[in-house]
Protein backbone atom coordinates (compact mmCIF):
# COMPACT_ATOMS: atom_id res chain seq x y z
CA UNK A 1 0.00 0.00 0.00
CA UNK A 2 2.67 2.16 0.91
CA UNK A 3 4.00 1.81 -2.84
CA UNK A 4 0.77 2.82 -4.02
CA UNK A 5 0.63 5.96 -2.22
CA UNK A 6 3.78 6.88 -3.00
CA UNK A 7 3.02 6.75 -6.52
CA UNK A 8 -0.28 8.51 -6.29
CA UNK A 9 1.42 11.43 -4.04
CA UNK A 10 4.24 11.66 -6.44
CA UNK A 11 1.11 12.28 -9.02
CA UNK A 12 -0.09 15.24 -6.80
CA UNK A 13 -3.29 13.81 -5.02
CA UNK A 14 -3.50 13.98 -1.28
CA UNK A 15 -3.69 11.71 1.05
CA UNK A 16 -7.18 12.44 1.51
CA UNK A 17 -7.86 11.53 -2.49
CA UNK A 18 -5.95 8.41 -2.04
CA UNK A 19 -7.08 6.77 1.00
CA UNK A 20 -10.96 5.50 -0.03
CA UNK A 21 -8.75 3.60 -2.71
CA UNK A 22 -6.36 1.41 -0.72
CA UNK A 23 -8.03 -2.15 0.94
CA UNK A 24 -6.33 -3.63 4.22
CA UNK A 25 -5.59 -6.98 2.81
CA UNK A 26 -5.49 -9.25 6.82
CA UNK A 27 -6.35 -8.77 9.87
CA UNK A 28 -9.26 -7.79 11.50
CA UNK A 29 -10.03 -4.61 9.58
CA UNK A 30 -9.27 -6.85 6.42
CA UNK A 31 -11.87 -5.10 3.79
CA UNK A 32 -11.78 -1.79 4.86
CA UNK A 33 -10.02 1.37 3.80
CA UNK A 34 -7.00 2.28 6.54
CA UNK A 35 -7.45 5.63 8.71
CA UNK A 36 -5.87 8.51 7.12
CA UNK A 37 -3.50 9.19 10.37
CA UNK A 38 -2.03 5.23 9.46
CA UNK A 39 -1.45 6.60 6.17
CA UNK A 40 0.31 9.83 7.20
CA UNK A 41 2.30 7.34 9.73
CA UNK A 42 3.53 5.13 7.51
CA UNK A 43 4.47 7.78 4.88
CA UNK A 44 6.59 9.28 8.42
CA UNK A 45 8.16 6.26 8.97
CA UNK A 46 9.06 5.56 5.61
CA UNK A 47 10.74 9.04 5.67
CA UNK A 48 12.69 8.17 8.56
CA UNK A 49 13.88 5.30 7.14
CA UNK A 50 15.19 6.90 3.91
CA UNK A 51 16.56 9.85 5.95
CA UNK A 52 18.39 7.58 8.62
CA UNK A 53 19.16 4.21 7.00
CA UNK A 54 22.27 3.17 9.37
CA UNK A 55 19.67 3.80 11.74
CA UNK A 56 17.42 1.54 10.22
CA UNK A 57 19.84 -1.20 9.95
CA UNK A 58 21.36 -1.33 13.77
CA UNK A 59 17.67 -1.48 15.15
CA UNK A 60 17.25 -4.62 12.69
CA UNK A 61 20.84 -6.15 14.09
CA UNK A 62 19.71 -5.27 17.65
CA UNK A 63 16.11 -7.12 17.18
CA UNK A 64 18.00 -10.03 15.83
CA UNK A 65 20.14 -10.15 18.79
CA UNK A 66 17.41 -9.71 21.08
CA UNK A 67 15.38 -12.73 19.39
CA UNK A 68 18.55 -14.83 19.61
CA UNK A 69 18.87 -14.66 23.00
CA UNK A 70 14.79 -14.96 24.13
CA UNK A 71 14.90 -18.19 21.91
CA UNK A 72 14.71 -21.80 23.49
CA UNK A 73 18.31 -23.66 24.28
Amino acid sequence: MLHIVLRRKALGESVEQIQPALIIPTGKRKGQSPSVASIYRALAEHEKAQAYPEAVEAARVDFAALQRDRSPK
